[in-house]
Protein backbone atom coordinates (compact mmCIF):
# COMPACT_ATOMS: atom_id res chain seq x y z
CA UNK A 1 0.00 0.00 0.00
CA UNK A 2 1.14 3.58 -0.64
CA UNK A 3 1.17 4.43 3.07
CA UNK A 4 4.24 2.22 3.45
CA UNK A 5 6.32 4.25 1.02
CA UNK A 6 9.19 5.95 2.79
CA UNK A 7 8.99 8.90 0.38
CA UNK A 8 5.61 9.77 1.91
CA UNK A 9 7.19 10.31 5.32
CA UNK A 10 8.20 13.82 6.44
CA UNK A 11 11.82 14.89 6.13
CA UNK A 12 13.58 17.32 8.45
CA UNK A 13 16.77 19.16 7.52
CA UNK A 14 19.32 19.79 10.24
CA UNK A 15 18.32 23.47 10.38
CA UNK A 16 14.74 22.53 11.26
CA UNK A 17 12.97 23.00 7.90
CA UNK A 18 10.55 20.10 7.63
CA UNK A 19 9.04 18.77 4.40
CA UNK A 20 5.67 16.98 4.42
CA UNK A 21 7.10 14.26 2.15
CA UNK A 22 10.35 13.40 0.36
CA UNK A 23 9.34 14.17 -3.22
CA UNK A 24 10.89 17.30 -4.73
CA UNK A 25 9.88 19.11 -7.88
CA UNK A 26 13.09 19.66 -9.82
CA UNK A 27 13.62 23.09 -11.40
CA UNK A 28 11.96 23.30 -14.84
CA UNK A 29 12.59 26.26 -17.12
CA UNK A 30 9.10 27.31 -18.17
CA UNK A 31 10.42 30.26 -20.25
CA UNK A 32 7.20 32.07 -19.39
CA UNK A 33 8.21 35.17 -17.44
CA UNK A 34 7.69 38.59 -18.99
CA UNK A 35 10.48 40.09 -21.12
CA UNK A 36 12.07 41.78 -18.10
CA UNK A 37 11.92 38.75 -15.77
CA UNK A 38 8.67 39.64 -14.01
CA UNK A 39 6.51 36.70 -12.92
CA UNK A 40 3.53 35.91 -15.16
CA UNK A 41 0.12 34.58 -14.13
CA UNK A 42 0.85 31.42 -16.16
CA UNK A 43 3.81 30.67 -13.91
CA UNK A 44 1.77 31.20 -10.75
CA UNK A 45 -0.88 28.76 -12.01
CA UNK A 46 1.78 26.24 -13.05
CA UNK A 47 3.36 26.11 -9.59
CA UNK A 48 0.08 26.18 -7.70
CA UNK A 49 -1.06 23.06 -9.58
CA UNK A 50 2.10 21.23 -8.50
CA UNK A 51 2.06 22.16 -4.83
CA UNK A 52 1.73 19.18 -2.52
CA UNK A 53 5.14 17.59 -3.04
CA UNK A 54 7.57 18.08 -0.19
CA UNK A 55 9.54 20.86 -1.83
CA UNK A 56 9.36 22.78 -5.10
CA UNK A 57 12.59 24.19 -6.51
CA UNK A 58 11.43 27.11 -8.63
CA UNK A 59 13.28 27.55 -11.92
CA UNK A 60 16.43 29.61 -12.32
CA UNK A 61 16.23 33.33 -11.63
CA UNK A 62 19.07 35.57 -12.78
CA UNK A 63 20.84 37.57 -10.09
CA UNK A 64 21.84 40.44 -12.40
CA UNK A 65 20.98 41.65 -15.89
CA UNK A 66 24.23 40.33 -17.39
CA UNK A 67 23.49 36.87 -16.00
CA UNK A 68 20.39 36.32 -18.14
CA UNK A 69 20.64 33.09 -20.11
CA UNK A 70 17.43 32.83 -22.13
CA UNK A 71 14.22 34.63 -22.98
CA UNK A 72 11.27 34.21 -20.61
CA UNK A 73 13.61 33.82 -17.65
CA UNK A 74 12.77 34.78 -14.08
CA UNK A 75 14.77 37.55 -12.46
CA UNK A 76 15.65 38.25 -8.85
CA UNK A 77 18.06 41.04 -9.78
CA UNK A 78 16.11 43.94 -8.28
CA UNK A 79 13.67 44.62 -5.45
CA UNK A 80 10.92 45.37 -7.96
CA UNK A 81 10.67 41.64 -8.68
CA UNK A 82 9.81 40.75 -5.07
CA UNK A 83 5.99 41.12 -5.37
CA UNK A 84 5.83 38.71 -8.30
CA UNK A 85 8.18 36.27 -6.62
CA UNK A 86 5.99 36.42 -3.53
CA UNK A 87 3.07 35.26 -5.68
CA UNK A 88 5.17 32.27 -6.77
CA UNK A 89 6.15 31.40 -3.21
CA UNK A 90 2.51 31.62 -2.10
CA UNK A 91 1.45 29.38 -4.99
CA UNK A 92 3.98 26.75 -3.96
CA UNK A 93 2.85 27.00 -0.33
CA UNK A 94 -0.83 26.59 -1.26
CA UNK A 95 -0.91 22.83 -0.60
CA UNK A 96 1.92 22.61 1.90
CA UNK A 97 5.09 22.47 -0.20
CA UNK A 98 8.24 24.31 0.81
CA UNK A 99 9.45 26.81 -1.82
CA UNK A 100 13.09 27.12 -2.86
CA UNK A 101 14.26 29.62 -5.49
CA UNK A 102 17.11 28.56 -7.75
CA UNK A 103 19.50 31.47 -8.32
CA UNK A 104 22.17 31.74 -11.01
CA UNK A 105 24.31 33.70 -13.42
CA UNK A 106 24.45 32.23 -16.93
CA UNK A 107 27.96 33.48 -17.61
CA UNK A 108 28.94 32.65 -21.19
CA UNK A 109 25.89 30.41 -21.71
CA UNK A 110 23.95 33.24 -23.32
CA UNK A 111 24.37 35.54 -26.32
CA UNK A 112 24.64 39.16 -27.34
CA UNK A 113 21.09 38.90 -28.64
CA UNK A 114 19.73 37.85 -25.25
CA UNK A 115 21.85 40.49 -23.50
CA UNK A 116 20.58 43.16 -25.91
CA UNK A 117 23.97 43.73 -27.51
CA UNK A 118 26.24 43.31 -24.48
CA UNK A 119 29.10 40.83 -24.69
CA UNK A 120 28.67 37.74 -22.49
CA UNK A 121 31.25 37.33 -19.73
CA UNK A 122 32.79 34.33 -18.02
CA UNK A 123 35.75 33.19 -15.97
CA UNK A 124 37.99 33.54 -19.05
CA UNK A 125 37.67 34.66 -22.66
CA UNK A 126 37.02 31.15 -23.96
CA UNK A 127 34.09 30.45 -26.27
CA UNK A 128 31.72 27.57 -25.53
CA UNK A 129 31.80 24.60 -27.91
CA UNK A 130 28.13 25.01 -28.71
CA UNK A 131 28.66 28.56 -29.95
CA UNK A 132 32.30 29.16 -30.94
CA UNK A 133 31.55 32.58 -32.43
CA UNK A 134 30.26 33.93 -29.09
CA UNK A 135 33.54 34.64 -27.30
CA UNK A 136 32.93 36.03 -23.79
CA UNK A 137 35.12 38.55 -22.04
CA UNK A 138 36.84 37.62 -18.80
CA UNK A 139 35.33 39.09 -15.64
CA UNK A 140 37.65 41.47 -13.80
CA UNK A 141 38.45 40.71 -10.17
CA UNK A 142 36.18 43.58 -9.14
CA UNK A 143 33.36 42.16 -11.26
CA UNK A 144 33.82 38.71 -9.72
CA UNK A 145 33.40 40.28 -6.29
CA UNK A 146 30.26 42.06 -7.50
CA UNK A 147 28.74 38.82 -8.81
CA UNK A 148 29.35 37.26 -5.39
CA UNK A 149 27.53 40.16 -3.74
CA UNK A 150 24.72 39.77 -6.31
CA UNK A 151 24.17 36.17 -5.16
CA UNK A 152 23.82 37.49 -1.63
CA UNK A 153 21.41 40.25 -2.62
CA UNK A 154 19.28 37.75 -4.55
CA UNK A 155 19.09 35.56 -1.46
CA UNK A 156 17.84 38.49 0.63
CA UNK A 157 15.11 39.12 -1.95
CA UNK A 158 14.11 35.44 -1.82
CA UNK A 159 13.75 35.76 1.95
CA UNK A 160 11.61 38.89 1.56
CA UNK A 161 9.46 37.15 -1.05
CA UNK A 162 8.62 34.36 1.40
CA UNK A 163 10.69 31.51 0.01
CA UNK A 164 11.99 28.81 2.32
CA UNK A 165 15.40 28.62 0.69
CA UNK A 166 17.63 29.23 -2.29
CA UNK A 167 19.47 26.75 -4.46
CA UNK A 168 22.79 27.99 -5.83
CA UNK A 169 22.93 26.74 -9.41
CA UNK A 170 26.44 25.41 -10.01
CA UNK A 171 25.42 23.01 -12.78
CA UNK A 172 24.48 22.89 -16.46
CA UNK A 173 27.59 24.82 -17.61
CA UNK A 174 26.44 28.12 -16.07
CA UNK A 175 28.86 30.59 -14.46
CA UNK A 176 29.65 28.68 -11.28
CA UNK A 177 30.48 25.59 -13.32
CA UNK A 178 32.47 27.76 -15.74
CA UNK A 179 34.72 28.81 -12.87
CA UNK A 180 35.21 25.16 -11.86
CA UNK A 181 35.89 23.89 -15.38
CA UNK A 182 39.47 23.77 -16.72
CA UNK A 183 38.02 24.50 -20.15
CA UNK A 184 36.35 27.82 -19.33
CA UNK A 185 38.59 28.91 -16.44
CA UNK A 186 42.15 29.71 -17.47
CA UNK A 187 42.69 32.46 -14.91
CA UNK A 188 45.96 32.91 -13.06
CA UNK A 189 44.62 34.99 -10.15
CA UNK A 190 43.02 33.62 -6.97
CA UNK A 191 39.92 32.54 -8.94
CA UNK A 192 41.79 30.10 -11.18
CA UNK A 193 44.51 27.47 -11.16
CA UNK A 194 44.34 23.83 -10.11
CA UNK A 195 41.15 21.96 -9.28
CA UNK A 196 41.11 23.28 -5.70
CA UNK A 197 41.74 26.89 -6.67
CA UNK A 198 38.92 26.67 -9.22
CA UNK A 199 36.58 25.96 -6.28
CA UNK A 200 37.28 29.37 -4.74
CA UNK A 201 34.43 31.10 -6.55
CA UNK A 202 31.89 28.53 -5.37
CA UNK A 203 33.22 28.80 -1.81
CA UNK A 204 32.93 32.59 -1.90
CA UNK A 205 29.36 32.49 -3.23
CA UNK A 206 28.32 29.99 -0.55
CA UNK A 207 29.98 32.08 2.16
CA UNK A 208 28.17 35.24 1.02
CA UNK A 209 24.80 33.56 0.69
CA UNK A 210 25.11 31.98 4.12
CA UNK A 211 26.19 35.32 5.61
CA UNK A 212 23.15 37.20 4.34
CA UNK A 213 20.78 34.35 5.21
CA UNK A 214 22.03 34.26 8.79
CA UNK A 215 21.69 38.05 9.00
CA UNK A 216 18.27 38.39 7.37
CA UNK A 217 16.20 35.22 7.78
CA UNK A 218 13.98 35.21 10.87
CA UNK A 219 13.08 31.57 10.27
CA UNK A 220 14.99 28.46 9.19
CA UNK A 221 16.04 28.98 5.56
CA UNK A 222 17.65 26.43 3.26
CA UNK A 223 20.77 26.93 1.15
CA UNK A 224 21.33 24.19 -1.43
CA UNK A 225 23.93 23.65 -4.15
CA UNK A 226 23.38 21.92 -7.50
CA UNK A 227 26.21 20.56 -9.64
CA UNK A 228 26.80 18.54 -12.81
CA UNK A 229 29.16 15.57 -12.35
CA UNK A 230 30.84 15.67 -15.78
CA UNK A 231 31.21 17.78 -18.89
CA UNK A 232 32.20 16.72 -22.40
CA UNK A 233 34.70 19.54 -23.01
CA UNK A 234 38.37 18.59 -23.33
CA UNK A 235 39.82 19.68 -21.03
CA UNK A 236 36.74 19.51 -18.88
CA UNK A 237 35.28 18.44 -15.57
CA UNK A 238 35.75 14.73 -14.89
CA UNK A 239 34.13 12.70 -12.14
CA UNK A 240 37.41 12.72 -10.20
CA UNK A 241 37.27 16.54 -10.15
CA UNK A 242 33.63 16.47 -9.06
CA UNK A 243 34.34 14.10 -6.18
CA UNK A 244 36.89 16.62 -4.90
CA UNK A 245 34.24 19.34 -5.29
CA UNK A 246 31.67 17.21 -3.44
CA UNK A 247 34.12 16.62 -0.61
CA UNK A 248 34.57 20.38 -0.30
CA UNK A 249 30.82 21.08 -0.53
CA UNK A 250 30.09 18.50 2.15
CA UNK A 251 32.01 20.63 4.63
CA UNK A 252 30.45 23.94 3.54
CA UNK A 253 27.49 25.66 5.26
CA UNK A 254 24.92 24.35 2.78
CA UNK A 255 21.87 22.32 3.76
CA UNK A 256 21.76 19.91 0.83
CA UNK A 257 23.45 18.91 -2.43
CA UNK A 258 21.62 18.21 -5.69
CA UNK A 259 23.03 16.32 -8.67
CA UNK A 260 21.91 17.38 -12.15
CA UNK A 261 21.48 14.21 -14.22
CA UNK A 262 19.03 13.06 -16.91
CA UNK A 263 19.09 9.58 -15.34
CA UNK A 264 19.94 9.14 -11.68
CA UNK A 265 21.44 5.68 -12.41
CA UNK A 266 23.81 6.98 -15.06
CA UNK A 267 27.45 6.00 -14.98
CA UNK A 268 30.29 7.96 -16.56
CA UNK A 269 29.79 9.25 -20.10
CA UNK A 270 33.55 9.49 -20.49
CA UNK A 271 34.66 6.12 -19.12
CA UNK A 272 32.38 3.38 -20.48
CA UNK A 273 34.38 0.73 -18.60
CA UNK A 274 33.32 2.23 -15.26
CA UNK A 275 29.75 1.06 -14.62
CA UNK A 276 29.36 2.37 -11.06
CA UNK A 277 26.68 5.05 -11.01
CA UNK A 278 27.86 8.61 -10.53
CA UNK A 279 25.42 9.11 -7.66
CA UNK A 280 26.83 6.07 -5.88
CA UNK A 281 30.34 7.51 -6.14
CA UNK A 282 29.06 10.87 -4.89
CA UNK A 283 27.22 9.36 -1.92
CA UNK A 284 30.37 7.54 -0.81
CA UNK A 285 32.28 10.83 -0.71
CA UNK A 286 29.49 12.72 1.05
CA UNK A 287 29.52 10.00 3.74
CA UNK A 288 26.30 11.27 5.37
CA UNK A 289 27.63 14.79 5.84
CA UNK A 290 24.88 16.31 3.66
CA UNK A 291 21.55 15.09 2.27
CA UNK A 292 21.62 14.42 -1.47
CA UNK A 293 18.73 15.05 -3.86
CA UNK A 294 18.76 12.66 -6.81
CA UNK A 295 16.95 13.47 -10.04
CA UNK A 296 16.66 11.84 -13.45
CA UNK A 297 14.11 9.43 -14.87
CA UNK A 298 12.21 9.10 -11.59
CA UNK A 299 8.62 8.57 -12.70
CA UNK A 300 6.80 5.92 -10.68
CA UNK A 301 6.47 5.38 -6.92
CA UNK A 302 8.83 2.43 -7.33
CA UNK A 303 11.42 4.72 -8.93
CA UNK A 304 11.19 7.21 -6.07
CA UNK A 305 11.41 4.48 -3.47
CA UNK A 306 14.46 2.99 -5.20
CA UNK A 307 16.27 6.35 -5.11
CA UNK A 308 15.80 6.57 -1.35
CA UNK A 309 16.81 2.95 -0.89
CA UNK A 310 20.01 3.70 -2.82
CA UNK A 311 20.94 6.45 -0.38
CA UNK A 312 19.28 9.64 -1.60
CA UNK A 313 17.57 11.74 1.05
CA UNK A 314 15.03 13.13 -1.41
CA UNK A 315 13.79 12.12 -4.87
CA UNK A 316 13.24 14.87 -7.43
CA UNK A 317 10.98 14.80 -10.48
CA UNK A 318 10.86 17.18 -13.40
CA UNK A 319 9.27 15.72 -16.54
CA UNK A 320 6.89 13.46 -14.63
CA UNK A 321 5.41 16.39 -12.70
CA UNK A 322 4.89 18.19 -16.00
CA UNK A 323 2.77 15.27 -17.17
CA UNK A 324 1.09 14.65 -13.83
CA UNK A 325 0.74 17.63 -11.48
CA UNK A 326 -1.32 15.50 -9.04
CA UNK A 327 1.29 12.76 -8.72
CA UNK A 328 1.72 12.97 -4.96
CA UNK A 329 -2.02 13.28 -4.28
CA UNK A 330 -2.76 10.18 -6.38
CA UNK A 331 -0.15 8.15 -4.51
CA UNK A 332 -1.47 9.35 -1.17
CA UNK A 333 -5.01 8.40 -2.21
CA UNK A 334 -3.98 4.88 -3.33
CA UNK A 335 -4.94 5.93 -6.84
CA UNK A 336 -1.66 5.12 -8.59
CA UNK A 337 -3.42 3.50 -11.53
CA UNK A 338 -4.52 6.92 -12.77
CA UNK A 339 -1.07 8.52 -12.76
CA UNK A 340 -0.36 10.01 -16.17
CA UNK A 341 2.93 8.70 -17.61
CA UNK A 342 2.12 9.66 -21.20
CA UNK A 343 1.08 13.18 -22.20
CA UNK A 344 -1.11 14.11 -25.11
CA UNK A 345 -0.20 17.54 -26.48
CA UNK A 346 -3.92 18.32 -26.43
CA UNK A 347 -3.78 18.08 -22.61
CA UNK A 348 -1.00 20.61 -22.09
CA UNK A 349 -3.44 23.36 -21.16
CA UNK A 350 -5.29 20.91 -18.91
CA UNK A 351 -2.18 20.25 -16.84
CA UNK A 352 -1.34 23.95 -16.67
CA UNK A 353 1.78 24.11 -18.83
CA UNK A 354 2.63 27.73 -19.74
CA UNK A 355 2.80 28.69 -23.39
CA UNK A 356 6.57 29.13 -23.49
CA UNK A 357 7.07 25.69 -22.00
CA UNK A 358 4.59 24.13 -24.40
CA UNK A 359 6.57 25.44 -27.35
CA UNK A 360 9.81 24.07 -25.94
CA UNK A 361 8.25 20.67 -25.26
CA UNK A 362 6.98 20.47 -28.84
CA UNK A 363 10.51 21.00 -30.15
CA UNK A 364 13.64 20.65 -28.03
CA UNK A 365 12.20 18.28 -25.40
CA UNK A 366 10.05 16.20 -27.74
CA UNK A 367 11.98 12.96 -27.40
CA UNK A 368 12.01 13.05 -23.60
CA UNK A 369 8.41 13.85 -22.74
CA UNK A 370 6.53 10.58 -23.46
CA UNK A 371 4.01 12.22 -25.74
CA UNK A 372 1.25 9.92 -26.96
CA UNK A 373 2.47 8.02 -30.05
CA UNK A 374 0.19 9.46 -32.69
CA UNK A 375 0.57 13.03 -31.49
CA UNK A 376 4.35 12.62 -31.32
CA UNK A 377 4.39 11.51 -34.92
CA UNK A 378 2.30 14.52 -35.89
CA UNK A 379 4.62 16.92 -34.11
CA UNK A 380 7.70 15.33 -35.63
CA UNK A 381 6.18 15.87 -39.03
CA UNK A 382 5.25 19.45 -38.23
CA UNK A 383 8.32 20.65 -36.35
CA UNK A 384 11.06 18.17 -37.25
CA UNK A 385 12.81 15.94 -34.76
CA UNK A 386 15.09 17.87 -32.43
CA UNK A 387 17.56 16.88 -29.73
CA UNK A 388 16.28 15.89 -26.30
CA UNK A 389 17.25 17.30 -22.92
CA UNK A 390 20.68 18.84 -22.58
CA UNK A 391 22.54 20.70 -19.85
Amino acid sequence: MSKDYQFLKPYQFTNGVTLPNRIVMAPVTTQSSFFDGTVSDEEVKFYKMRSGVGMVIVEVANINKDGKGFEGELSVADDRFIPGLRKLANAVHSKGSKAVLQIFDAGRKTSRQILRGDQPRSASAVAPHRNPDEVPRALTEQEVEQVIRDFGAASVRAIKAGFDGVEIHGANTYLLQQFFSPHSNQRTDRWGGDVYQRMNFAKAVIKEVRRVVDANAARPFLVGYRFSPEELSDPGIRIGDTLKLVDMLSDQPVDYLHTSLGDRKRSSLLDPDDQESLNHKILKVIADRKPLIEVGNIQSPADAEAALNDGAALAAMGRELLREPNWIEKVQADDEKTIRYVLSPTDMDLVGLPGGLQTELRTGFLNAMNFSDQQTADFRHQFGQMEGFGG
